[in-house]
């Protein structure tokens, strides 16, 4: 179950049992250099981050929640408070059809963390009662995303080709009932 805390006109932190997800800030910088930044956790999506190029994501992702009510939020684990991953979505033109993303730092794999956030935002997209489809992707080589997408009811509709990963992927989709 996810609780929605309200501040102001959006939106802006959501928990679970274990974890905190609220809009990205310019402290998470360092906190992120250990999730877009390494090469073993963005290897098979588009390839590390350079460093510099975080505060202009961190405020691309703020202002998409401010004119769109959905981001890609930081994920803070409650016992330590710290940043161990990001979740979220990318939002093209409308809420209709967003993109759940989601990557985690190296030392919290396999610990269900992501598969927690994920079900949260799915949570929070139908929240908003605009989202209509959600939809992902993965490498094939990511076994461990592509579970965590059908343990949450995504349903793949096949292989599709996406451009920013230069590979044909697994795509899956979630109708917002």
């Amino acid at each position: 179950m996810v609780s929605i805390v309200k501040e102001g006109e959006f939106m802006n932190v959501f928990q679970t049992e274990r974890l905190t997800l609220r809009v990205l800030e310019a402290i998470d910088t360092r906190a992120l250099e250990r999730i877009w930044g390494d090469e073993d956790v963005m290897g098979l999506c588009t390839g590390a981050t350079p460093h510099e190029k975080f505060p202009k994501i961190i405020e691309y992702y703020t202002r998409c929640q401010e004119e769109k009510g959905l981001s890609v939020y930081a994920v803070v684990e409650k016992a330590s408070g710290n940043v161990i991953g990001t979740a979220g979505f990318n939002v093209e033109e409308t809420l209709e059809k967003v993109e759940l993303i989601y990557h985690f730092a190296r030392s919290f794999w396999g610990k269900g963390f992501a598969s927690e956030a994920a079900r949260a935002c799915v949570e929070i997209a139908k929240a908003t009662n605009a989202v209509k489809c959600v939809f992902a992707s993965a490498a094939p080589a990511n076994k461990g995303s592509l579970k965590i997408l059908e343990k949450i009811g995504f349903e793949c509709k096949g292989l599709k080709w996406f451009d920013d990963t230069s590979q044909e992927e697994p795509y899956y989709e979630l109708i917002m009932k």
